[in-house]
């Protein structure tokens, strides 16, 4: 079996994704989505989204990306590359968590995209990329409402074409 890759990403109107290395918005609904969908598998990401969530996850096995050989964290698998981190988890189902350069260069390989789409503008310095409809196909679309927050949003998955 080769490894699936699956992009797992929270985007509002603009496809902003974080601002100062922090998400834009608190979405405790978000988290729990995220929480149930990642557990038990392997999640990568780059150095300066595992910073920002400042911990390793619990219950999924954590692959790290950085440029820097000597970076370390104990319960942390480090690589240097996202080709190292696919090396990792051929045999497995994989999800790649951020930042705005890990999704960028995932695109290409990612076979399927879990889309938190937020009916809603924030200030964000980052991006997730544009996804092409020539290349994705929407196969699923769950909307939501938070209480919390009064905004809408729904939770989108694509499959690549």
């Amino acid at each position: 079996m080769m490894s699936s890759l699956t992009i797992i990403v929270a985007t509002d109107k603009k496809n902003g994704i974080g601002i100062k290395n922090t998400l834009p918005w608190r979405l405790p609904e978000d988290l729990a989505h995220f929480k149930r969908t990642t557990s038990g598998h392997a999640i990568i990401m780059g150095r300066k989204t595992f910073e920002s969530i400042g911990r390793v996850l619990p219950n999924r096995r954590n692959i790290v990306i950085t440029r820097n050989p000597e970076w370390q964290h104990a319960g942390v698998e480090s690589v240097s590359s996202l080709a190292a981190a696919q090396a990792l988890v051929e045999q497995e189902h994989a999800y790649i968590i951020g930042g705005a350069e890990i999704y960028q260069q995932a695109l290409g390989l990612a076979d399927q995209l879990i889309v938190t789409e937020i009916e809603q503008e924030f200030a964000c310095d980052a991006f997730f990329p544009e996804i092409a409809p020539q290349v994705w196909q929407e196969v699923k679309r769950e909307p939501q409402h938070s209480e919390t927050n009064q905004f809408n949003y729904a939770f989108v998955t694509y499959k690549r074409r």
